[in-house]
């Protein structure tokens, strides 16, 4: 798949529609509380349970996607999450509310697998990435805005999660039957059974569990802050919401600007700790003032390292597998923050699960730092050294004491190699012998 924006765009779409569950997940634990008279803890279990049928999808289609085409799994998709979010919408019966939620999540997380498997055959996954956080940014903005408008009860934000992918259900025709790898590969890269990078792998998909919980956690309940204990009203909180969301588009813009220059290490790690100070600033709110800055200052770094998340993920396995298993683990956390931090607020208050949240996050800063240093997989920028020896062949001539110069620089685009034929000795001979 070409990473031109006129064929990137219906991958960019799909992205948007599988991400905006969780990113409307606030208002829509609120209002399953408010319409359905549940319980909070029984509204983010609901919650919980969406994600966890969204993480459940992207583990099973991990390595399937290529397999059954990702035109037709997109275009499954998202008639999932018709079915299931506007079912939702048309009634008020918990259990039929509950087998909504897990055919819409099962829906939200086979377009997030293929968006992801897509990004991964990108050539230059991050920029893909970034587009794709700046757009669903802008819609959940938009519907933090208008939703308040629209009339109380739980329908109106489900339904428009299923206006939104019945919207995008046409572009899936736009996507390949298969994804091509946007820069040339090993064969051991697409052949191989085994997982590549599997040790750096296997711990960033842990840690993006962890810090997905711990953003969730507190996504989850924000809501309930800004009403509860920072006295607001809903409208108010919208704003406050769609205001982060807007703020969130500047950082999305700054980390596709900034793209490679200080690497990925360094916005994976100092972005993870700005994001655990401004959990414990927006979980101790007492006001609008200390509310909207938390939550705003918040909203603009958690897109930035998520971007560079999304883009480490796919640089692991050109054929987009840890892409899709990070990103489920993701989701995974994502499906039990709100129920974690429903619990945490019950049992330690608000400014006590701030506390904890913050201290996990800064725990795995470390493993996530360590892993976007020394794993060697494909740089942020096209034009990467792709000859048989790579990076590691340069690396090796230096040190035998070859210049700098001789050596091709990461960025540089690549002389084309001309193909000789060469006739052989033994050649040659027959054709004298059959002459």
């Amino acid at each position: 798949m070409s990473a031109r924006p006129r064929a990137a765009w219906p991958l960019v779409a799909v992205f948007t529609t599988g991400y905006l569950a969780a990113y409307l997940l606030p208002t829509v634990v609120g209002r399953l509380s408010a319409g359905l008279g549940l319980s909070p803890t029984e509204a983010g279990l609901v919650g919980s349970t969406l994600l966890l049928s969204s993480a459940t999808a992207g583990f099973t289609l991990a390595s399937r996607v290529e397999r059954h085409g990702p035109r037709r799994l997109a275009g499954l998709g998202l008639l999932l999450m018709i079915t299931g979010y506007g079912g939702d919408a048309l009634t008020t019966l918990v259990p039929l509310v509950v087998a909504g939620a897990v055919v819409g999540g099962l829906g939200s997380g086979t377009a997030t697998a293929v968006a992801a498997a897509g990004i991964a055959a990108q050539r230059d996954p991050h920029r893909t990435s970034t587009l794709g956080l700046l757009s669903v940014s802008a819609t959940a903005g938009a519907l933090y805005l208008t939703i308040p408008h629209l009339g109380g009860g739980h329908a109106t934000p489900l339904a428009a999660i299923a206006v939104v992918a019945a919207l995008v259900w046409p572009a899936t025709r736009r996507l390949p039957d298969a994804y091509g790898p946007g820069r040339p590969v090993e064969p051991a890269e697409v052949t191989g059974v085994r997982l590549p990078h599997r040790r750096s792998g296997t711990v960033l998909a842990a840690t993006m569990l962890c810090w997905s919980l711990a953003q969730n956690a507190l996504w989850g309940v924000s809501g309930r802050i800004g009403l509860t204990q920072a006295g607001l009203t809903e409208v108010t909180v919208g704003m406050v919401f769609a205001a982060g969301l807007g703020a969130g588009l500047l950082g999305v813009l700054g980390a596709g600007a900034l793209g490679a220059r200080l690497g990925r290490a360094v916005p994976i790690g100092a972005g993870t700790a700005v994001i655990a100070c401004c959990i414990v600033a927006s979980s101790s709110a007492r006001g609008l003032v200390s509310f909207a800055s938390g939550e705003i200052l918040w909203n603009v770094f958690y897109p930035v390292v998520l971007s560079y998340l999304i883009g480490l993920s796919a640089s692991l396995d050109p054929r987009g597998r840890w892409a899709v298993l990070a990103g489920s683990a993701s989701s995974l956390g994502v499906a039990c923050g709100p129920l974690t931090g429903s619990l945490l607020s019950e049992y330690a208050g608000y400014r006590g699960m701030g506390l904890v949240l913050c201290t996990l996050l800064l725990l795995i800063a470390a493993p996530m730092t360590a892993v976007a240093l020394h794993t060697a997989g494909r740089p942020l920028v096209p034009g990467s050294i792709r000859r048989r020896g790579g990076a590691a062949a340069a690396v090796a001539a230096g040190r035998a004491g070859a210049s700098s110069a001789l050596l091709p620089q990461i960025g540089v685009p690549e002389q084309e190699v001309a193909e000789i034929p060469i006739s052989s000795r033994a050649k040659r001979r027959r054709k004298v012998l059959a002459s």
